[in-house]
């Protein structure tokens, strides 16, 4: 009991759990359409693009969150204006635009009055959340499930049917545009618990062991939210028990989500077809 226990008496873990029930509440979700619209990509470009505003807002005494803001609105325009190019292709100029910020942030970075916490930046602190920064996470996390639950007939029909989108209203442009919104408001939530080197296995992890294991949309989406939760609390625990960085620890786990629904889908496979060959004997 006690292994389960202490975390929860300390107070910084407290606010660490229910800020990653939080994250995890919207990001799983959020994955699977990014998933499923193969902008795993542009998830990563999207969380290392923002390093610039970042930094700017950590040299000039801003808060992060100001800074975070700017810099996604910097980034998702960028990608969303590179993924248009067709001469070299969506995905180089996409690559060609997040280096260069990301080169940005790190000249940026390197100046003398860029305070010691530049590591919270990219590798984030869940540990350190404050009651307003819950607060504050809590509100923009409702806003981006309130606008996955408007958006989510617009999201459908542009992952699912995008020949039919346009006649219905709901052109596949339109889709990947609320889905950059949404990827830069959840990339705003996390930033500061995962930093933006970390934020993308979050997002990507849970929600690629959930397409394994469900071959339905809204169980997907649950599964994934599930599975985010999970892997931000074993995260703590993990970081806690083996003093190591809390950030870090919360990616292990996310990503490991994955790497356990591979396992578990390669295994089913052998069980099921035993299972049908059993019945048929039986019979």
């Amino acid at each position: 009991m006690d292994l389960l226990l202490d975390p929860l008496r300390n107070g910084i873990t407290q606010r660490a759990l229910i800020d990653l029930l939080i994250l995890g509440v919207v990001c799983g979700p959020l994955g699977v359409w990014v998933v499923l619209f193969r902008q795993s990509y542009s998830a990563e470009s999207m969380a290392h693009s923002m390093l610039p505003g970042l930094v700017v807002a950590a040299l000039i005494g801003a808060p992060l969150g100001v800074g975070a803001a700017a810099g996604l609105a910097v980034a998702a325009a960028t990608i969303a204006i590179a993924s248009r190019q067709r001469l070299v292709g969506p995905d180089a100029a996409v690559a060609v635009a997040v280096t260069t910020l990301f080169g940005l942030g790190t000249l940026l970075a390197l100046s003398p009055q860029t305070p010691l916490r530049l590591g919270e930046l990219l590798f984030g602190d869940p540990l350190s959340v404050s009651t307003a920064d819950l607060l504050a996470s809590a509100a923009l996390a409702l806003a981006g499930l309130a606008a996955l639950a408007a958006g989510h007939r617009t999201l459908t029909l542009g992952g699912f049917d995008p020949q039919s989108a346009g006649n219905l209203g709901a052109g596949p442009g339109a889709a990947t545009w609320l889905l950059l919104a949404l990827l830069a408001l959840t990339t705003l939530i996390a930033v500061q618990a995962l930093g933006n080197l970390l934020v993308v296995a979050i997002v990507i992890g849970p929600a690629a062991a959930a397409l394994q294991l469900c071959d339905r949309l809204v169980p997907a989406l649950a599964t994934a939210a599930a599975f985010a939760v999970a892997a931000g609390v074993a995260g703590i625990y993990l970081s806690y028990w083996a003093e190591l960085a809390a950030g870090a620890s919360i990616a292990i786990c996310a990503v490991a989500t994955f790497g356990l629904a591979a396992v578990a889908t390669s295994l089913r496979g052998p069980a099921t077809r035993r299972f049908l060959e059993w019945s048929s004997a039986t019979e």
